[in-house]
């Protein structure tokens, strides 16, 4: 009897699956591939596991961090985005609490530490560390009262730069205890306000609102020497070898390429076809947040393209970096005012401060930044952030510095 019926189970099961073969059906369908998304390179999260993920990719947007819109437009703390869900917001990070009835602080400038794992915020006034693991305040400094602009950390966290409110000198400090373990002055460079470092730690970029950007040697902590631009340096970044500087100007759509070894201007690249000039050389000017035509700049695929923020228009500009001077080649037309842009980890999308995300490889707008009441997040102050079993293990540069040399060919080079 069992017989029987184990012959009518197989002879069932085979008719089965050559009925099902006939209609056009396999015996087992094919998983279908999820849409692409503005993220292809990172795998899609799995829903419903009992066990979550160890890795989770997040971005960090500290807040308020723009001179776009009012001061009180996406509250204050540190808002964090979930880069493989869509950017949907994870949790606001409590920073500084603020009254109702006052304002609160500008941010100047974050960075992080894989090796102390945590956070720092900078503000006109006082300099944070936050741990990323409690999302506790570790330390907190306000230095001589002159602090605090654009902290940057070295590679190995022993030391970090952070520029002085609008003074002459640079503050080292360190990054596990706020200590100050010197300051480094640039006497012809007041207004303290970008920095920048190498890729390797041993040159620290001190910029100012003005035309003298002074280099220091961060081993001794020393200014090692200067160099003149033709107007007021605003936003800048170096390249993977930090031999050359791309830097925004004041009165200036565009920007300029420094040599850092003889502190000459190699290039002059002016935005062409959106009439910057008339709009701009006028009684009275526009009003751009910055009080400058470009306030952003990066170095994006590989080095091999330029791109520049255009706050009068709306639009991030496109150069051609593997020609000298790079060619301007496209335009992408932004949401709101552009101020600062931030390449992704991977260098395939790129963050700018209108909120838009931006695929580096189609030149689309694929997302739109957003907090938890859905209003458009505006910031020049985010990092996108790796986080392994809860533990940091890869962070990007606020500054869209050059990580990867770019060939170019002989008969461009002058």
């Amino acid at each position: 009897m069992h017989l029987i019926r184990s012959s009518y189970s197989v002879a069932l099961l085979i008719a089965l699956t050559l009925a099902a073969g006939n209609s056009g059906f396999s015996a087992q369908a094919p998983v279908s591939s999820p849409p692409p998304g503005p993220r292809d390179s990172v795998k899609p999260r799995k829903n419903g596991s009992l066990r979550p993920p160890e890795e989770k990719e997040l971005l960090y947007i500290a807040l308020p961090g723009t001179l776009e819109g009012s001061w009180d437009q996406n509250g204050s703390g540190i808002v964090v985005l979930d880069v493989t869900d869509n950017y949907n917001f994870v949790k606001r990070i409590p920073t500084w609490d603020i009254p109702a009835s006052r304002f609160p602080e500008q941010l100047a400038g974050v960075t992080a530490s894989i090796e102390t794992q945590m956070i720092y915020l900078a503000t006109r006034g006082r300099l944070a560390a936050f741990d990323l693991r409690t999302e506790k305040k570790v330390w907190e400094n306000t230095f001589d009262g002159s602090c605090c602009e654009r902290p940057q950390m070295s590679p190995d966290s022993s030391f970090m730069y952070v520029g002085s409110d609008l003074k002459d000198f640079w503050y080292v400090v360190n990054p596990r205890t706020g200590e100050l373990i010197t300051t480094v002055r640039s006497p012809q460079s007041p207004n303290a306000h970008n920095l920048n470092l190498s890729p390797d730690g041993k040159l620290a970029f001190m910029a100012p609102n003005g035309k003298v950007m002074g280099i220091a040697d961060t081993t001794n902590h020393t200014l090692l020497r200067t160099i003149a631009f033709p107007d007021n340096v605003r936003v800048f970044v170096v390249n993977h070898d930090a031999s050359l500087i791309y830097s925004n100007l004041n009165n200036l759509l565009g920007f300029v390429i420094a040599d850092v070894k003889t502190g000459q201007i190699l290039h002059r690249v002016e935005v062409q076809g959106f009439g910057w000039p008339e709009k701009w050389n006028v009684t009275p000017r526009p009003r751009v947040p910055h009080g400058c035509p470009s306030h952003g700049i990066a170095l994006v695929a590989d080095e091999k393209e330029v791109w520049v923020a255009d706050g009068m228009n709306d639009q991030v500009h496109i150069f051609d970096n593997t020609q000298m001077p790079p060619k301007q080649v496209a335009s992408i037309k932004t949401s709101a005012g552009p101020f600062w842009i931030m390449p992704s980890i991977d260098g395939k999308v790129a963050y700018v401060s209108s909120g838009d995300v931006i695929d580096v490889k189609t030149r689309k707008i694929v997302a739109q930044l957003k907090d938890e009441y859905g209003r458009p997040l505006y910031s020049e102050k985010m990092l996108d952030m790796i986080f392994t079993n809860g533990k940091l293990t890869r962070v990007a540069n606020q500054f869209g510095n050059g990580l990867m040399p770019v060939v170019v060919p002989a008969a461009t080079k002058k």
